[in-house]
């Protein structure tokens, strides 16, 4: 599967992005799907993840009650939308998958084999 990210910006704290991933070659609704992002200076952290069938999903406990990621299997698209910005959401953004056969679950960060480009996001005070 290829993964292609887009929808990374600059705002203001408060401000809200909506990032996607389209996949080509094989259907999300095969994969479990997640968002990384990697700071300056940090290690790549896990920020959320979307089960195969799509109704499981996990959060970092810095973005929960403001990112929600979501798979639009008719359009081969994962979505993370992302409300009330904070600088230190400031990050490079990737999109990940990891085969529905891994024996690793969703959250595990492990086993996230297939990976976008990243989407620059840049939040200021």
């Amino acid at each position: 599967v290829q993964l292609q990210a887009s929808g990374g910006g600059m705002g203001q704290a408060g401000d809200s992005l909506t990032l996607s991933c389209v996949a080509s070659g094989r259907a999300v609704n095969t994969y479990n799907m997640a968002w990384f992002r990697l700071a300056p200076g940090q290690d790549r952290d896990i920020v959320a993840t979307v089960s195969v069938s799509g109704r499981t999903t996990w959060y970092t406990n810095s973005v929960k009650g403001r990112f929600t990621i979501s798979k639009d299997n008719a359009k081969n698209t994962v979505y993370l939308q992302m409300n009330s910005l904070k600088p230190e959401d400031t990050a490079v953004y990737y999109c990940a998958a990891k085969s529905m056969y891994s024996n690793t679950t969703a959250r595990d960060p492990n086993g996230y084999v297939y990976w976008g480009q990243g989407t620059q996001v840049t939040v200021s005070s």
